[in-house]
């Protein structure tokens, strides 16, 4: 990455906000690795954006629910119509405890 000094202190630092403890040999390894990340990144800096527009989603959103339409339905009395099972306007169900 341009301006970020890949080194020692910045594993160390890293380390410090990830809580982790590392060894020397930890250390050694993960330098080169880190560095081999950063490099890779700081080319996506090198992509030409001019002209494109910016995205969050890969496909286009689109609203696939019905228009939310008020139509008739059926009265409280039709809906009971078909059932023994009721009480006071409500359909009654079994007693949960």
């Amino acid at each position: 990455m341009k301006g970020v000094k890949v080194d020692r202190n910045l594993i160390l630092r890293v380390a410090d906000n990830a809580k982790l403890s590392l060894t020397d040999k930890e250390i050694d390894e993960f330098l080169p690795q880190l560095k081999e990340v950063l490099e890779f990144f700081s080319s996506i800096d090198e992509v030409d954006t001019k002209g494109i527009e910016p995205s969050t989603q890969p496909v286009e959103i689109r609203n696939v629910l019905r228009e939310d339409v008020v139509k008739p339905s059926l009265s409280q009395d039709d809906a009971l119509a078909n059932t023994e099972h009721k009480k006071d306007g409500y359909f009654k169900g079994p007693r949960a405890v």
